[in-house]
């Protein structure tokens, strides 16, 4: 893996150099723009508004409108110049702990490598932060933007998992949600089914399925097939379903039929 940031991880007086790099990666297909008569490829380029031409990447700076129309033009050292300390620190403001955090702040996984001569400070961190089932609320910035995140063990590494703010979370002001009573044998059902389906975390077993369907129809297009239709979206209806018996119906199916059907089952309850 390439590095795609350097700094240091702060935390009171001891600084502890590090090197980030992305936790993940994409694995979508990748689909091109093109002209329906004659499939060329449908080129985007940069146009000046004034001259009309298109410009380089080259010839292209970063501006600030400060005024209508009025522009300043602020460099790659201009956003370094802002604050050094930022753009090249993780610095721990917090430690809280580990089940505090609502899963929807969570954003975007990095992995934190110690630097040369970092051992030390480094394992110490990681095994404290273990040990005490805290994690270090961090701020720190990167592509000139400043961020939040946690910084956290998970096995023999620290992770750097970058947060939203509070005040990019929308609040579900508005929406209609039930209020409903649910019947002491309608909850011990849901319970129990919950219960049956319930198994250790294996991510290795959860992959994207409709990509793997899609490929199916390019490839079939590829062969000059007309693709043949996958699984059928479910039909919605004003219906309310009988939760009892088809729950009743659920548990009474073995665990990993139980599983496989789930997806049927819904479509057909919807």
């Amino acid at each position: 893996m390439r590095a795609m940031w350097s700094g240091a991880v702060s935390f009171g007086l001891v600084n502890i150099p590090i090197r980030l790099y992305s936790a993940t990666e994409d694995h979508k297909l990748d689909f091109h723009m093109l002209h329906k008569t004659d499939l060329s490829p449908i080129r985007y380029v940069k146009v000046c508004k004034e001259e009309g031409e298109e410009v380089q990447m080259a010839d292209i700076v970063k501006g600030y409108e400060y005024e209508r129309g009025q522009y300043v033009v602020i460099t790659d050292e201009d956003f370094e110049r802002a604050s050094p300390r930022k753009t090249k620190t993780i610095d721990i403001m917090d430690f809280v702990d580990v089940g505090e955090i609502d899963a929807i702040y969570f954003e975007k996984p990095y992995y934190l490598e110690p630097d040369r001569g970092a051992d030390k400070p480094y394992a110490l961190l990681r095994d404290a932060l273990a040990k005490s089932n805290k994690v270090g609320i961090a701020r720190y910035v990167i592509r000139n933007r400043e961020q939040i995140g946690v910084v956290k063990p998970m096995g023999d590494i620290l992770v750097l998992d970058q947060m939203r703010f509070a005040a990019e979370i929308r609040q579900p002001e508005g929406l209609s949600v039930p209020d409903v009573e649910i019947q002491d044998r309608e909850m011990d059902m849901a319970l129990a089914l919950i219960d049956q389906l319930t198994d250790a975390f294996e991510p290795e077993k959860y992959h994207d399925t409709y990509s793997d369907e899609l490929m199916r129809v390019i490839n079939e297009r590829i062969e000059g097939k007309e693709p043949e239709p996958g699984e059928p979206a479910p039909v919605l209806t004003g219906q309310v379903p009988d939760l009892v018996a088809l729950l009743k119906a659920s548990l009474e199916q073995p665990k990993e039929k139980a599983k496989a059907a789930g997806a049927e089952k819904r479509k057909k309850v919807a």
